[in-house]
């Protein structure tokens, strides 16, 4: 999403063709092998080192990762901070932890600031589970996580929220207070989970330090995020599925391309620290493939025969955005069919997926909006968006066309970035009001950034009466909360009055539903 900056903006042209020298040139940048023999048993701490709560994520039919992370300050006030510990979980099938199913040790390292990552196998489908740590004879809090369906289970109801985009500046996180009170079976947040520099004006709370560039950075951002209440409960109520875009590391970045002065060096050294941080504190598997800057994690996630989910990753392997960037008219960049978003390998991979599809309900899970968002200048002309699929049109249509083309059941599209709500059907032309709606996509806005946001503008009314496949725009904050059955898709987008002044109720400003087997959307 693009923000306003003071930074000075210069030419982002011709870099890729050194990708390969300075790929082997940062390999020493890689996560490291931990040898979880060395770790070291801690019979007592002085306080609880859990400070940033517990989390669970990417479910399967018989597995679940649990995350926490060890406070570094208690850490150092033992003596303990260069050392690589061992922590315990336990994994129950009731809050009281009387019927314990699982438990294990794993190592926290100091090379991974602490972070504890465990891949629980051996669970049972479709189940609820609750998870705790335990170090120098201290427990953390218990989190609440669930398994997903085997694959070829009949699943009747599936519910998950997804959400995107939470500076912390710009508010408090009461919608994720909310969502944990809601007891999802899973939550996907789709970006933009940190920001890497401050922006707006009314702040009504403060990072810590100026934009963030190192490793030590990006860990204490991560840790002002995290230490919010409400971000906590959200992350101990349910299992969720993570992905990133471009605040992660930098504002508008592609590949190895920053939007301002850096050179395509220095961005893929201060990427590889971001993602590094970004998955010590996700609720991931580590990576296959990870080099240094370079960190494959588009994956699937499946939810018996009802739904399946690509997550997929719009920002690593991007090509620049065309034209300058920003809401332009089309030039000759814009309209080079060579262009990509997903990259080769990612897009190859999701188009032979889709191809072969079989859930009732199957779901992109991206970041950045599908359906065309054009606009007309002051003069009258058309102008795109160029950082959002917008942008990129000839592989847009190469994915929906695919969509058609081998009838991909029920695809629907969950999008973040944007800072607003909205609705749309996608259809293969976006310029005819009669061309094929192949799927649907529901977008959410921001958790807090923007502030407080309103109902609707005259921006938005603007957009919907240019686009009229795009059927709902909203400017507030929340998130949408989805409910799944085999015969209908219904998405309730739910608003804050404001997040500039904590505990506001919520409410739902807007449903709509997709029946089985009929992509258009109607209003609930």
């Amino acid at each position: 999403m693009r923000i306003l900056n003071s930074r000075r903006r210069v030419s982002r042209r011709h870099f890729l063709a050194h990708s390969t020298r300075l790929y082997a040139a940062l390999a020493l940048g890689a996560l490291p092998a931990l040898a979880h023999g060395a770790a070291r048993r801690v019979n007592s701490l002085p306080e609880d080192p859990f400070y940033l709560g517990v989390a669970s994520g990417d479910p399967g039919p018989d597995s679940v990762v649990l995350w926490t992370r060890l406070d570094p300050a208690v850490l150092r006030q033992a003596g303990l901070d260069m050392d690589v510990l061992q922590i315990d979980y336990e994994v129950a099938a009731d809050a009281g932890f009387s019927n314990i199913e699982r438990s294990g040790s794993v190592a926290a390292a100091p090379e991974l600031g602490h972070s504890a990552h465990a891949d629980v196998r051996g669970l049972r489908p479709g189940a609820e589970y609750f998870y705790r740590w335990r170090i120098g004879g201290i427990a953390s809090q218990a989190g609440r996580t669930r398994t997903a369906a085997s694959g070829a289970d009949e699943v009747d109801r599936f519910r998950f929220a997804f959400a995107s985009c939470q500076q912390y500046e710009h508010g408090y996180y009461t919608a994720y207070r909310h969502m944990a009170d809601e007891g999802f079976d899973l939550i996907v947040h789709l970006g933009d989970y940190i920001y890497e520099s401050s922006w707006g004006e009314n702040l009504v709370r403060r990072h810590e330090g100026p934009e963030i560039q190192t490793l030590a950075d990006y860990r204490a951002r991560y840790e002002t995020y995290r230490s919010d209440p409400d971000l906590q409960a959200a992350h101990a109520s349910a299992p969720w599925a993570v992905t990133w875009d471009d605040h992660e590391v930098d504002n508008n970045y592609a590949a190895m391309i920053a939007e301002d002065e850096q050179t395509p060096e220095q961005l893929l050294i201060r990427r590889g620290a971001a993602y590094q941080t970004w998955y010590e504190f996700m609720p991931v598997r580590l990576p296959v493939g990870r080099q240094g800057p370079d960190m494959p994690i588009h994956r699937r996630l499946r939810f018996g025969k009802l739904l399946e989910m690509s997550v997929l990753d719009t920002r690593q392997y991007r090509s620049d955005q065309a034209c300058g960037d920003g809401r332009r008219p089309s030039c000759a960049g814009h309209q080079d069919p060579s262009r990509t978003l997903l990259g080769r390998a990612q897009k190859q991979w999701l188009l032979d997926s889709l191809g072969s599809a079989d859930a009732r309900w199957n779901v992109l899970a991206q970041q950045i909006m599908m359906a065309g968002l054009r606009s007309v200048g002051d003069n009258g002309e058309q102008l795109w968006p160029m950082d959002i699929w917008d942008g990129y049109p000839f592989e847009r249509r190469e994915l929906l066309q695919a969509l058609a083309d081998v009838g991909t059941p029920n695809p629907v599209v969950i999008t973040g970035d944007i800072h607003s709500h909205w609705a749309a059907e996608l259809k293969l032309d976006f310029d005819d009001p009669a061309s094929t709606v192949v799927g649907t996509e529901f977008v959410g806005s921001s958790i807090s950034s923007g502030g407080d946001g309103e109902d609707s503008n005259d921006y938005g009314a603007a957009l919907l009466a240019n686009n009229p496949h795009v059927k709902f725009h909203n400017s507030q904050r929340g998130y949408v909360a989805n409910t799944i059955t085999p015969a209908q898709w219904r998405a309730d987008f739910k608003v804050l009055p404001r997040v500039t002044v904590p505990g506001e109720p919520i409410s739902i400003r807007r449903s709509y539903v997709v029946e089985d087997g009929d992509p258009r959307l109607q209003e609930a």
